[in-house]
């Protein structure tokens, strides 16, 4: 995981205090897990969970549905997962009723609820007690800022409850009341590990690509090109370095970077092409003629080596506009 040893050591450490102290905990061990889209958030929790020594006992996996989402998606989606990793029909082993058990897996005939909320909590707490038996497990929680209600709730009293397990949860800041209550009651356990994850700094890409190379010393302009290029996003970096085999690659290419960077008029005429603008609203927008529209596209073509205008948007949308700060632009 590229730039992130940080944070997985810490869930790394984390794991081995629940390993020693997990008889005498009176909640699962909580990391908090918050960041923009595409930042890493799930590629760190996978790295942190497959480094985790000794192995977990088992791991519970549950995410959000983006559409149509149903009370207890979460659990829901454990339940199926379990299933299909058991490769068994075998029920859960657990003394719940059969129709609240089918209603919390959202079984195809499942019965009408006749459970109050409050029952259906208690009963889906019960559950993933029983999956987590006598552990020491991990709980991930994917997307809470997307997850129903109920699901909120059930997390929420996990937090609280006597459970042998790391609980994992990751997030968008949240915008949702419910969803921010929840966060802050996570973040109030005594065991909380808090991390927001931020692109990644100058240093952080400088020892990824260091690192990634085996070199002690890289090449002039090669971190500025890598932070130029990702903006740096951890998963555009893994590719540049998929991409890039030797330091060397990466110094050839700072030439090519510096033949792409764009003048502050460049970047409006191409704020404006990810706006699906046509020449004639670019020219009205930003107050130019069309007949200088047309020369900042044919330069924005010819610099991000693009075939057409939605090809440039692509090529911004896929860099993101924030990160043309990080390109040199010079006056118009």
């Amino acid at each position: 995981m590229v730039g992130r040893a940080d944070e997985i050591g810490e869930l790394d450490r984390a794991w081995r205090r629940l390993i020693t102290d997990h008889l005498h905990a009176t909640g699962p061990t909580v990391a908090v897990i918050t960041g923009p889209v595409g930042i890493g958030k799930t590629r760190l929790v996978s790295a942190a969970t497959a480094a985790l020594d000794p192995a977990p006992a088992s791991i519970h996996l549950g995410v959000a549905r983006l559409h149509s989402p149903a009370p207890y998606d979460w659990l829901a989606a454990v339940l199926s997962r379990r299933a299909v990793d058991d490769r068994s029909e075998e029920q859960l082993e657990i003394s719940v009723p059969a129709d609240a058990l089918a209603w919390l897996r959202q079984d195809l005939a499942v019965p009408r609820e006749r459970f109050a909320p409050e029952a259906l909590l208690r009963i889906a707490v019960r559950v993933v007690r029983a999956l987590i038996g006598a552990g020491p497990s991990v709980l991930i929680v994917e997307d809470l800022h997307a997850l129903d209600p109920a699901s909120l709730n059930l997390i929420a009293a996990l937090a609280t409850t006597p459970l042998p397990a790391l609980l994992v949860v990751t997030s968008r800041p949240p915008e949702a009341p419910l969803v921010a209550d929840v966060l802050a009651r996570l973040a109030g356990t005594p065991s909380v590990i808090r991390q927001h994850l931020a692109p990644l700094d100058r240093s952080a890409v400088t020892a990824a690509l260091t690192s990634s190379y085996g070199v002690d010393e890289l090449p002039a302009g090669a971190v500025e090109t890598a932070l130029a290029r990702t903006g740096g996003n951890p998963f555009q970096l893994t590719e540049l370095l998929a991409t890039t085999r030797s330091p060397g690659v990466l110094e050839d290419s700072v030439g090519a970077l510096e033949s792409t960077a764009l003048t502050a008029r460049e970047l409006d005429v191409l704020a404006c092409l990810v706006g699906g603008m046509s020449n004639q609203q670019v020219a009205s927008s930003l107050g130019i003629s069309i007949r200088t529209v047309t020369v900042h596209v044919s330069n924005l073509l010819r610099k991000t080596r693009s075939r057409s205008r939605t090809d440039a948007a692509l090529w911004a949308l896929r860099r993101g506009l924030d990160s043309y700060n990080s390109v040199t632009t010079t006056s118009s």
